[in-house]
C-alpha cells in the first residue's frame, strides 16, 4: 500500500486479527516501510487515545468488540420502523456499538424494553455496526410443541406427535404462519387456554410433509425422548449470569491461545497453545497448553442448571440442529471461547520431551482471551504453503510451534500404540430447506489429530492429578473385548488370509498389527469393521478400569464441559482437589457418582441410537429419488433374515432380504457371520464386494432394501429351491462342523482367484 491506512481500516485489519497485532504486523500489513512507520505509531497511539484501542504488551486489540452471542436490550422503532438495540455486554470505552434487529417471520414481536439473547453479525453500513437475528427473548421460555397442524374454522390445531398426555394446542388466524392442512410443524406456547380450553399455540416453523428431511431431527428428538426445553428456572438462571472476571483467576491473556474447531461449530470449549521448552535439561521439548472453558464457575451443584445439564447427559448433534446440553446463553456465549472476548477456563500446562513423553503438567484456572478461531482445513493449508488473511499471521508464531509439540505427541502415540482403526466419517450437506444435497467423507487432516492427540494428554492429566489428591472423580472407561468377540474376529480374520494371534494378553498393538496387515487390501474395510465390531462399549464410572482402546491406564474426560456432564463433574473435582472456590464438587454429588455415571452412560447411548436414526433418515430420503439405481458396496452385516450392504458413495447402510436371494434355502451361521446357499453353495460374508440395486428407500423409517446383483464381481447363481426347507431330505447332509469348514475355504478360494 502506498500510503498510509485510514484508521478505518486499521480497526478493521485487527478486528479480524485479534492476535499478534503488533505495530509489525500491523505495518507489514499494509505494506509501511521506512519513515512511514513514524506516521503509523502516530495513528496508533491517536486511536489508543480516543479509547478505539487498548495496548497490551506490544499489540493491539478492539475492546469494543461485541461476542456473536450478545444480551441486547432493544429501543424504540425509529423514524423508518427500524429496531435497533443497545448491546449490554460491551465493555468498551469508546463509541458504544449500533446493533439492528433483523426480524423473522416467525420470530415474536419485540418492543421497546425487551431484553434479548440474540447472535451478532459484524456489517459495515453507515448507521450500524452489528446485525441481530433473535435466539429467544430473556425472561421468557415459552413452551414448544411439535405436531401436525389441522385446519379448522377459527384457525387451527396442532396435534402433538408426543402422545404423552399432551392435549392439543389451539392456533389463531394470525399466528397460523400459513401453516397448511396436514403439515408437520413446530410451535410455541404463545397465551393461557382459550374459550375451547385448548392452550393458545404460535408457529413458528412449517416442516412440511412429516417425512420430509426438515422434519427428521425433529422427529427423532421426540421418538428417542431427548429432553430439548429447559425449565424457567434454568432459563432465569442462565440469563442471570454475568461475565466471570478476573479476580481469583490467573491472567492468561496474553499466551496466544487459539480454538481450532469444524468451520461451522457455534461453540468453542476448547483452545490451545505450545512453544518450545526452554528448560536445559528439556531439549528439543515442548510446553503445551490447554485451555477448557470453566463452565464450572456458571453451573454450580444444586442449581436448576445443573439439573437441566444432568438430565440431558450431553449435547446430541444431528446435521441440521444442536440439542445443546446448557442454554444459549452459556453454551454459545458466556462459556464460549470466542474470538477476542474474555472468558475464563481451567487450563494445564504440559512439558513434554523431544519423544513426546510428558515430563510434568500443572492445572490453572484463570481468564484467557482467544487469539482466532479457525477451523481445521485452513490450519492444514497454513502449514501445507497456503495461508489466509486469518492464519497469515499466526503461522511462524502459534501454529508451526503447535505442530512442532504434536509431531512429538506422535512418536509418544506408536510407542503407546493405541487402536488405529481407519474408517471414514460421514459428513451429510443440507440445502436451506433441510433436503440432502450430497453425502461426503470427512478429510482426517493432521489438524484434526493435533487437537486429537492435545485433548487426550489433557484428559490424562485431569485423571493423574485427582488420582494424586485422592478426589472422587468419572473415569472413562473402556474394557477390553471378551473372549467370544476376539474369537469370532480371529475367524473373520482366517477366512481374509490374515492372522491374530492367540494364547497371550491382548494388547491394542495386536489389533493394530491385523489392520496393517490388511492396509491397502480388499478387505481393509472388512477387518476395520470387525475390529470395531469386537470392542465393548465405553462408559463412566467412578472406578478406573483404564482405557483398552487408547491404551492408557487412567483417563478422564475434561475438555468438552459445554456438552458433556462427565466433563463437568471432572472440573467440579479439579476445583475441590485445588481449593479454587466453593463450586467443586459436593458431598451429595459424590455419594450419588454411581447413579450419575450410570445415567449419562445411557443418555450418550441415546444420543448415539438418535444421531444414528437420523442420519438413515436422511439418506433414505436422499436415496429415495435414485430407487432403481445400481450402487457397488460391501456387505457390512449378516442377519438370519438377510444381509446388509453399506454403499461405496454414501455410506448407507441397506439390507438385501433373503427372500430375494433366490428361491434355494440360506444356512445361517452367527459364529462365521455368513449366509450359505444349499443349492449353489454360495456363501455370503461381511466384506465382500457387492452390486446392488436399490429397490426401496422409506425416509420415515430410514429403511433402505437392496436387490444383489452380483459378489465378487461375479454374477449370483440361482437355485432351483430343491433344498429350501430344512425339514426336506436333501441330497447330502452337511454337518455342522463340516460346513463351517467348508465355508471359510470357499470364502478363501473364492478371494483368490
Amino acid at each position: 500500500m502506498s500510503q498510509i491506512p485510514t484508521k478505518a481500516e486499521i480497526l478493521d485489519w485487527i478486528a479480524a486479527h485479534p492476535t499478534l497485532n503488533s505495530k509489525r504486523d500491523i505495518a507489514k500489513a499494509f505494506g509501511i516501510k521506512g519513515a512511514a512507520r513514524i506516521d503509523l505509531k502516530r495513528m496508533l497511539k491517536e486511536l489508543e487515545a480516543e479509547g478505539h484501542l487498548e495496548k497490551r504488551k506490544r499489540s493491539y486489540s478492539d475492546p469494543d468488540r461485541l461476542p456473536p452471542v450478545s444480551v441486547l436490550l432493544v429501543k424504540a422503532p425509529d423514524a423508518n420502523g427500524d429496531l435497533f438495540a443497545q448491546p449490554l455486554e460491551w465493555q468498551g470505552e469508546g463509541v458504544e456499538p449500533v446493533v439492528l434487529v433483523i426480524p423473522r417471520a416467525s420470530d415474536p414481536a419485540l418492543g421497546e424494553g425487551d431484553r434479548i439473547l440474540a447472535r451478532l453479525t459484524v456489517v459495515h453500513e453507515g448507521d450500524h455496526n452489528y446485525e441481530a437475528r433473535l435466539i429467544r427473548r430473556i425472561g421468557q421460555n415459552p413452551k414448544r410443541i411439535l405436531g401436525v397442524f389441522r385446519k379448522t374454522a377459527e384457525g387451527g390445531r396442532i396435534v402433538p406427535i408426543d402422545k404423552s398426555g399432551m392435549s392439543e394446542w389451539q392456533v389463531a388466524e394470525d399466528a397460523m404462519h400459513g401453516a397448511k392442512d396436514g403439515e408437520l410443524v413446530e410451535a410455541e406456547l404463545a397465551g393461557p387456554k382459550g374459550r375451547l380450553g385448548l392452550a393458545r399455540a404460535r408457529v413458528l416453523e412449517r416442516l412440511g410433509d412429516p417425512g420430509a428431511p426438515k422434519a427428521v431431527s425433529l422427529i427423532a428428538i421426540h421418538q428417542h425422548g431427548i429432553p430439548d426445553h429447559f425449565s424457567d428456572a434454568a432459563i432465569a438462571e442462565a440469563d442471570a449470569a454475568k461475565p466471570a472476571g478476573l479476580s481469583g483467576r490467573e491472567d492468561l491473556r496474553d499466551l496466544p491461545l487459539i480454538t481450532i474447531d469444524p468451520a461451522d461449530a457455534r461453540d468453542h470449549d476448547d483452545a490451545c497453545y505450545a512453544h518450545a521448552d526452554e528448560a536445559a535439561d528439556n531439549e528439543g521439548g515442548h510446553v503445551i497448553w490447554v485451555a477448557i472453558a470453566d463452565v464450572a464457575a456458571y453451573v454450580r451443584p444444586g442449581t436448576a442448571l445443573d439439573g437441566e445439564a444432568r438430565k440431558r447427559g450431553n449435547s446430541t448433534y444431528f446435521p441440521d440442529r444442536v440439542v445443546p446440553m446448557l442454554p444459549d446463553r452459556l453454551s454459545g456465549d458466556l462459556c464460549s471461547l470466542h474470538e477476542g472476548v474474555p472468558r475464563p477456563v481451567i487450563a494445564v500446562r504440559m512439558r513434554i520431551d523431544a519423544e513426546g513423553t510428558k515430563l510434568d503438567h500443572s492445572f490453572h484456572r484463570g481468564l484467557m482471551r482467544s487469539g482466532a478461531s479457525l477451523a481445521y482445513e485452513e490450519v492444514q493449508d497454513a502449514i501445507d504453503g497456503t495461508p489466509n488473511d486469518a492464519t497469515g499471521p499466526l503461522l511462524e508464531p502459534v501454529l508451526r510451534p503447535l505442530y512442532a509439540a504434536y509431531r512429538a505427541l506422535v512418536t509418544a502415540r506408536e510407542a503407546r500404540q493405541p487402536l488405529d482403526l481407519d474408517l471414514p466419517e460421514r459428513r451429510i450437506i443440507l440445502d436451506e430447506r433441510g433436503k440432502v444435497t450430497s453425502v461426503a467423507f470427512r478429510d482426517r487432516l493432521d489438524a484434526h489429530r493435533l487437537i486429537e492427540e492435545f485433548m487426550v494428554l489433557a484428559n490424562v492429566c485431569a485423571a493423574e492429578t485427582l488420582i494424586a489428591r485422592k478426589t472422587p472423580l468419572l473415569f472413562r472407561v473402556h474394557e477390553e473385548p471378551s473372549p467370544e468377540k476376539l474369537d469370532a474376529l480371529r475367524e473373520t480374520a482366517k477366512a481374509a488370509g490374515f492372522t491374530l494371534a492367540k494364547g497371550q494378553v491382548l494388547q491394542t498393538r495386536h489389533l493394530n498389527s491385523l489392520l496393517d496387515q490388511a492396509a491397502g487390501s480388499d478387505d481393509a474395510e472388512l477387518i476395520n469393521i470387525s475390529t470395531l465390531r469386537s470392542m465393548t462399549q465405553a462408559y463412566y464410572n467412578p472406578e478406573n478400569f483404564g482405557h483398552f482402546g487408547l491404551a492408557l491406564r487412567n483417563y478422564a474426560h475434561f475438555t468438552s464441559p459445554i456438552r458433556r456432564y462427565s466433563d463437568l463433574i471432572v472440573h467440579r473435582a479439579l476445583i475441590t482437589a485445588h481449593g479454587w472456590g466453593k463450586d467443586g464438587l459436593s458431598p451429595d454429588e459424590i455419594e450419588r457418582l454411581d447413579q450419575v455415571a450410570q445415567h449419562i452412560s445411557d443418555t450418550e447411548r441415546r444420543s448415539m441410537v438418535a444421531e444414528r436414526d437420523t442420519t438413515d433418515r436422511y439418506l433414505a430420503a436422499y436415496l429415495s429419488e435414485r430407487v432403481g439405481n445400481e450402487f457397488t458396496g460391501r456387505i457390512s452385516g449378516i442377519a438370519r433374515f438377510g444381509a446388509f450392504a453399506k454403499l461405496d458413495e454414501t455410506g448407507a447402510d441397506g439390507l438385501i432380504p433373503i427372500r430375494s436371494l433366490g428361491r434355494e434355502y440360506f444356512y445361517f451361521d452367527r459364529d462365521a457371520g455368513t449366509l450359505m446357499g444349499s443349492d449353489t453353495g454360495l456363501t455370503i460374508g461381511i466384506g465382500q464386494r457387492v452390486t446392488v440395486r436399490i429397490t426401496d428407500a422409506v425416509p420415515v423409517t430410514g429403511g433402505l432394501e437392496l436387490e444383489l446383483l452380483s459378489i465378487e464381481d461375479q454374477a449370483l447363481p440361482r437355485g432351483d429351491g430343491s433344498k429350501r426347507r430344512p425339514g426336506t431330505s436333501p441330497r447330502r447332509k452337511v454337518g455342522p462342523a463340516k460346513r463351517k469348514s467348508d465355508k471359510v475355504k470357499r470364502k478363501v478360494s473364492r478371494k483368490r482367484r
